[in-house]
């Protein structure tokens, strides 16, 4: 492939990930998936074939709907739904679903292709919020606040347009059946670090079983990612893991829940509570007992609602409107020894990853706070990790509406791009650690 061709794809596909911004801002419209084998496709095989974790259980073809038809095939790529095995949050088999995307972009980099396992941040914890469903439709929405809009494109093509292959993980139960198990640290861990192994299992794509490979994820993705690469030395050390880019990455759980309380985004704790009752059903009386007829309904509400309508619905209401007694849920909980026992088990921090990790944050976040993403990187450097923690030190915008959370995403994509780039191609990182 000549220069200009391999200067045409990559900026096609840059330009793609450009124009779903601007998409974004314009009138929702409904957009039917396309049709084909994926309305069946999200039911797992019971029992589960047998096998090991990462394994393929199925695959399918998916339709891409920001995508543009060539002679020598689409750009950005060629995806491919995929349904594999993981574990779930109590190491007990599951089957996980995600997205993987053959680029049309070369690999310019010495050795074999790169992988990059994208790690979603906070869709929903409907099925339909799914990032493999959006990703067929870019644009979805259910009267009367249904609106989903797949943001993850944007990184997703700017991965692409590098020439990496790329594969988005759905997370346990989002899509498949049973509830989503929002940011609990070993689920998200367990499908972010399966989701590689069963991209590189693939037959007939660009990856392999020698490419190295990367995560990559903000907000929820970004604690997922921290808990992935923390964990991979234990779970997956088949894995060439070559760098992290963790962004706001949820590492302290009790904090973040204090944190976004009566926020535009206060609905993300139904779904950490509707997790809860998953994970830890010893929970579920507790939780039944402290929280008033409102607090019922918004749970039950919340399980069924992509971010937007959660935003929409539940947004800058405060959790002591659910709890029988007045107090938040996070005053609520201090005194529940059960609940401070789950969610320190959730807590990013207590292993050590053993390649290097880039940590994201900004000191006006006004959703995940500023301090955990510090002492996450100061704990692992303690240990000796390999950690370049950069900060975007902005200050708070309109505190609550989540501004100052969404914002830095999209300021610190090209420093995360170029970083990971870095990694892919054998230059050495000191890090920030010394």
């Amino acid at each position: 492939m000549g220069c200009g061709r391999v200067r045409a794809v990559k900026l096609a596909g840059v330009g793609l990930a450009l124009c779903l911004g601007i998409v974004g801002l314009g009138v929702p419209t409904a957009v039917a998936e396309p049709p084909g084998p994926a309305a069946g496709f999200y039911t797992p095989p019971n029992p589960l074939p047998p096998g090991a974790e990462g394994d393929l259980i199925r695959t399918g073809p998916s339709n891409l709907a920001l995508s543009l038809p060539l002679p020598n095939g689409p750009i950005p790529g060629t995806a491919t739904r995929v349904m594999y095995r993981s574990q779930d949050a109590n190491d007990q088999p599951n089957a996980v679903t995600g997205t993987y995307i053959d680029p049309s972009a070369p690999w310019t980099g010495p050795g074999p292709r790169p992988l990059v396992v994208i790690a979603p941040g906070t869709h929903g914890q409907g099925d339909q919020c799914a990032p493999s469903h959006q990703l067929n439709n870019v644009l979805t929405y259910q009267p009367i606040l249904g609106l989903m809009v797949e943001y993850e494109l944007v990184s997703t093509y700017a991965l692409l347009s590098k020439g990496y292959g790329v594969m988005i993980t759905d997370y346990d139960g989002l899509g498949t059946p049973g509830t989503h198990t929002y940011v609990n640290r070993a689920a998200e861990a367990h499908a972010v670090l399966d989701a590689a192994r069963a991209a590189l299992k693939l037959q007939g794509v660009k990856v392999g079983p020698d490419s190295p490979v990367g995560l990559w994820g903000y907000s929820q993705g970004g604690g997922a990612v921290a808990a992935a690469t923390e964990l991979a030395p234990e779970y997956a050390p088949d894995l060439k893991i070559a760098g992290t880019y963790a962004g706001a990455p949820v590492a302290d759980l009790a904090a973040t829940l204090s944190q976004v309380d009566g926020t535009f985004l206060t609905g993300v704790i139904a779904y950490t509570v509707n997790g809860l009752k998953r994970t830890n059903p010893e929970l579920i009386p507790i939780i039944d007992a402290s929280t008033n007829a409102n607090g019922k309904a918004v749970l039950a509400a919340a399980e069924n609602q992509c971010i937007v309508e959660s935003a929409l619905t539940i947004g800058f209401h405060r959790t002591n409107e659910w709890i029988a007694n007045g107090q938040s849920l996070s005053d609520y909980l201090k005194n529940i020894p059960e609940a401070q026992e789950v969610l320190a088990e959730n807590r990013v921090g207590n292993r050590t990853p053993n390649s290097p990790v880039y940590v994201d944050t900004s000191t006006g976040d006004d959703i995940v706070p500023y301090g955990q993403a510090e002492q996450l990187s100061r704990e692992w450097c303690g240990r000796g990790a390999n950690v370049t923690l950069n900060t975007q030190r902005l200050p708070f915008i309109l505190p609550g509406l989540a501004l100052g959370h969404v914002l830095p995403d999209f300021i610190g994509l090209t420093g995360g791009l170029n970083w990971i780039d870095a990694r892919f191609r054998g230059v050495p990182t000191a890090g920030t650690c010394a």
